[in-house]
């Protein structure tokens, strides 16, 4: 839901205005230990959020920007030398993603950037300026490294495929280090192909779902084979369950054939649908140990 335009600034963010959600709308352009400087994708207007999610500021980007600087500098933490960022799902919310950042935390993660985009309310190639700009405006130079869920995965090609095209991307790649896509449609996914000629389809997923579908060849061009180690692994729930519009084996939505990436050999298969693959135990800790410099284990 829309919000008021205003620029006052509570004198306590941690009691800032509570927000009605909103989610699918909002985009994150900063991001330091929580504290957030989004764009709405429909009425183009900025906010900041604080870490417990509690509006601090809302209006134009010029005073919006000047109060997340002012808070920002209110926290502690130093530049981590090492950082991983949650890039969530097609119509999905970085709560998606949480049970697995806390885990990773637990396996040595101190930096968890959990990027939130309204994935059905602009293009893949917004939504990666967007990341970019977040991983820009991180304080030192971390190593980075990713895990992706679904379309996050295409939205961080696209990234990367932007680096490669920029003259002053080869300092970020540089930093890359190491990337977990789970249930990627690197092929586009068929199910998008099927459904994207449906004026429903278009209406809920946006320009986003219908560039995994009937536009893929044109935004397939943009995406890069990432240049550092990557890891992939899919959904299988094909035993008892089966979806006419995508080929089997599948985790419901993206078939396993459409996961693969060429010189990719690091692939794991797990017995998981779509949607939920990523509270898969086994999937969290592969995520974990090929992060932190192992290969994926053996089927």
């Amino acid at each position: 839901m829309n919000e008021p335009s205003h620029n006052q600034m509570p004198s306590n963010p941690k009691r800032g205005t509570p927000t009605l959600g909103g989610k699918q709308f909002w985009t994150d352009f900063r991001w330091w230990h929580g504290l957030r400087l989004q764009q709405n994708q429909v009425t183009r207007h900025w906010r900041v959020l604080s870490a417990q999610d509690r509006r601090v500021a809302s209006g134009d980007l010029k005073s919006c920007l000047r109060l997340y600087r002012e808070q920002r500098s209110k926290i502690s933490e130093l530049p981590a030398d090492r950082v991983v960022v949650l890039v969530h799902g097609l119509m999905r919310t970085s709560s998606s993603l949480k049970r697995l950042g806390r885990y990773l935390e637990t396996q040595g993660w101190s930096a968890v950037v959990d990027f939130r985009y309204a994935s059905s309310r602009a293009t893949i190639s917004c939504q990666a300026a967007a990341l970019h700009s977040v991983i820009k405006h991180l304080p030192g130079a971390p190593r980075l490294s990713f895990v992706g869920h679904s379309l996050g995965n295409i939205v961080i090609r696209h990234m990367i495929g932007d680096w490669q095209r920029s003259a002053n991307g080869m300092s970020f790649l540089d930093r890359l280090d190491r990337i977990v896509m789970l249930a990627p449609p690197n092929q586009g996914a068929a199910i998008a192909r099927a459904l994207g000629y449906t004026g429903l389809f278009q209406l809920i997923t946006g320009r986003a779902g219908t560039q995994l579908g009937s536009g893929w060849p044109e935004i397939e061009s943009r995406l890069a084979v990432p240049p550092c180690p990557v890891a992939i692994i899919a959904g299988d729930a094909s035993i008892g369950k089966w979806n006419p519009l995508v080929p089997a084996p599948s985790d419901l939505v993206v078939a396993v054939a459409e996961t693969s990436l060429p010189t990719v050999k690091d692939h794991m298969i797990v017995p998981a649908i779509h949607s939920f693959i990523m509270e898969n135990k086994r999937v969290q800790e592969a995520t974990a140990k090929f992060l932190n410099g192992m290969p994926l284990p053996e089927a």
